[in-house]
């Protein structure tokens, strides 16, 4: 059961890491782009019928707005998580092979919103700076 909670928030704390390497403003339409994706997932399986094309449809909004504003794009992923959980309850998961495949979604996506609704900060740079400078010459001697 920890494994089934602990590997989605490292899933997660991956991706904004990964998403950190790219540059800014490119970064924030980037994950824009990556919500509105997220948004249309359940899509194919139809489980909640026509309410699928309304949940699409309000997170296109906020993966669209989210090209200016990572504000929408984490409540774009909030939103997501929400529709995991209505998906997990109802037994119609993401991935149609793997039953707790919404569950393991709810609690990763919740981690990106965090890093969204916090500006996207790169954490590479973050980081990078406690690390501090690195020395490149052997002994550490300058």
């Amino acid at each position: 059961m920890i494994v089934a909670v602990v590997a989605p928030v490292l899933i997660g704390l991956l991706y904004a890491v990964v998403s950190s390497l790219i540059r800014e403003p490119h970064r924030r339409r980037f994950n824009a782009v990556m919500v509105a994706g997220a948004g249309a997932a359940y899509l194919s399986g139809g489980g909640l019928g026509g309410w699928e094309f309304l949940f699409t449809a309000a997170v296109t909004y906020c993966a669209y707005r989210g090209l200016e504003s990572w504000t929408f794009i984490g409540v774009g992923w909030l939103l997501h998580t929400a529709w995991d959980v209505v998906h997990h309850l109802k037994g119609n998961p993401i991935v149609p092979f793997a039953h707790d495949s919404s569950l393991g979604c709810a609690i990763c996506d919740p981690v990106i919103a965090l890093w969204c609704l916090r500006g996207g900060p790169s954490l590479t740079d973050l980081i990078r700076s406690r690390r501090g400078p690195l020395n490149p010459s052997p002994g550490g001697a300058t």
